[in-house]
């Protein structure tokens, strides 16, 4: 985690994948640190978040945001201190989070900064995780587009990762049963134990559709999608009249170079969202509800501060191993939120 004061680490995108992301798509390189200009502030990372969206910003296929460049800096949220400011709001030494990249110092605008609050400023990494734009998504998803009602069954794939272990546990807080697909016993087992599921399902089972119908003998009425594939296909036939689909990403499917083989399963899809008047909804998340994040973070502070939420965070150590920990998160090699620490939280 060595950071130097007058040089800036950064990773950038050298190449655009094809299929699967490699090593060789990125490269660490190194560069004087920014000058600030007026308005902006010099930051540290500290922490520096990694997520599934990462695979469509490296592609330059079109898509609801701009790709990374080549030669550029890879996007990313993260955590930092602020090292100099040229805005009278914030101050050296004020945590705060921002969209500031893989590297080791960014200037940025300060109305592109957050400042740190409440249980973030204890715990500065969950504001990338839990009290941060996953926390966000789950809250917003599920409750504004699937509105589940006490005594629905809701499901959730991915669910120990850290959307879907918040779907599951904000559902639960709504007096759902929840069901959650993961990848492997050893998941679906925290999911229970830890996360309190009620049921959860292992996506590698060559059952899986069946163990899935046995978990919700009554349906789905809320069914929070993230992974699509041969989960959404298991789903799909169990979706109650009038079930919601808030559909928050396709991990899947964001490294395929193609349509998949076989059956066309378009005119199936269909016909189900017809004939079950299904409410099928894609959202991204701070375009859509950005003007809603502080009543998010009011209430999942509460939640959090009462010990009502809990959280599993997969931390990686150096920013040189980012790429590999980014490469390894698209093939779920992850157990929770992804975060790479990048420099020492103490100035």
């Amino acid at each position: 985690m060595s950071q130097n004061q007058s040089v800036n680490r950064r990773i950038v995108l050298a190449s655009r994948p094809k299929g699967a992301p490699v090593a060789a798509n990125f490269r660490l390189e190194e560069q004087p640190l920014p000058s600030l200009a007026a308005g902006q502030l010099l930051l540290r990372t500290v922490y520096l978040s990694l997520d599934p969206y990462m695979r469509g910003r490296m592609s330059d296929a079109p898509s609801y945001a701009a790709p990374v460049a080549i030669d550029q800096v890879m996007t990313g949220g993260a955590v930092s201190r602020v090292v100099a400011s040229n805005d009278k709001n914030f101050k050296a030494g004020d945590w705060v989070v921002a969209s500031s990249g893989w590297q080791d110092y960014a200037a940025i605008d300060a109305t592109l900064v957050r400042k740190l609050e409440g249980a973030a400023l204890k715990h500065p990494s969950l504001a990338l995780g839990v009290l941060g734009m996953p926390g966000f998504t789950a809250y917003m998803g599920l409750l504004d587009i699937g509105q589940p009602q006490a005594g629905e069954t809701v499901v959730v794939a991915a669910a120990t990762g850290p959307v879907g272990s918040l779907v599951g546990q904000i559902a639960k807080l709504q007096g759902c049963k929840v069901v959650g697909i993961a990848g492997g016993a050893e998941k679906c087992r925290y999911a229970v134990e830890h996360f309190g599921f009620d049921h959860c399902v292992d996506h590698r089972d060559p059952a899986l559709a069946q163990r899935l119908q046995e978990a919700c003998p009554q349906g789905i009425d809320v069914y929070f999608e993230n992974v699509g594939g041969a989960v959404f296909d298991a789903v799909l036939p169990l979706l109650n009249t009038k079930a919601r689909v808030p559909v928050c990403g396709l991990v899947s499917q964001y490294n395929a170079e193609g349509l998949p083989q076989g059956q066309d399963r378009l005119m199936l899809l269909t016909s189900t969202i017809l004939r079950k008047r299904l409410r099928v909804q894609g959202f991204i998340i701070f375009d859509d509800y950005g003007h809603r994040y502080g009543e998010f973070a009011k209430q999942m502070g509460e939640w959090f501060s009462a010990d009502k939420i809990k959280f599993r965070e997969h931390r990686i150590q150096g920013l040189e191993n980012a790429p590999q920990s980014l490469i390894e998160l698209l093939e779920g090699k992850n157990f929770g939120k992804v975060v790479v620490q990048i420099g020492e939280e103490n100035d």
